[in-house]
């Protein structure tokens, strides 16, 4: 059985800074894709990054240029550090994992429930 809890969120002014955890537990290994997600008011859930152990990637130049996503493999931990937080980077974030190492495609198999950041 695969839990994914993500903590972290919060409330943060601009240009302020926040650290999101994600805790897994279960088949989860540092091999797996892990991502980060975050779905704004209105709109769709989009990803923001991902890290397979191997490699990572970010959807896009001004999350590259401000948020740092890693795995801390002793702790079995997807973390996501968000610098220079923007009001547009209000969202719930959550936290995904594939059953496997391919960060490729659009199935994520496991979810968690979400931590807000709110920028103001």
């Amino acid at each position: 059985h695969v839990q994914l809890v993500e903590s972290g969120g919060g409330s943060v002014q601009a240009g302020g800074s926040l650290r999101l955890s994600c805790a897994a537990s279960g088949s989860i290994q540092r091999t797996n894709c892990m991502g980060w997600f975050r779905q704004a008011p209105g709109k769709e859930r989009d990803w923001v990054a991902t890290d397979n152990g191997v490699g990572t990637t970010y959807n896009g130049d001004s999350v590259k240029d401000r948020f740092t996503i890693s795995k801390d493999n002793a702790k079995n931990t997807l973390n996501l550090q968000m610098n220079s937080l923007k009001p547009e980077d209000t969202a719930m974030y959550y936290c995904a994992a594939r059953a496997g190492s391919s960060c490729a495609g659009s199935v994520w198999n496991y979810w968690g429930q979400g931590t807000q950041v709110t920028v103001s």
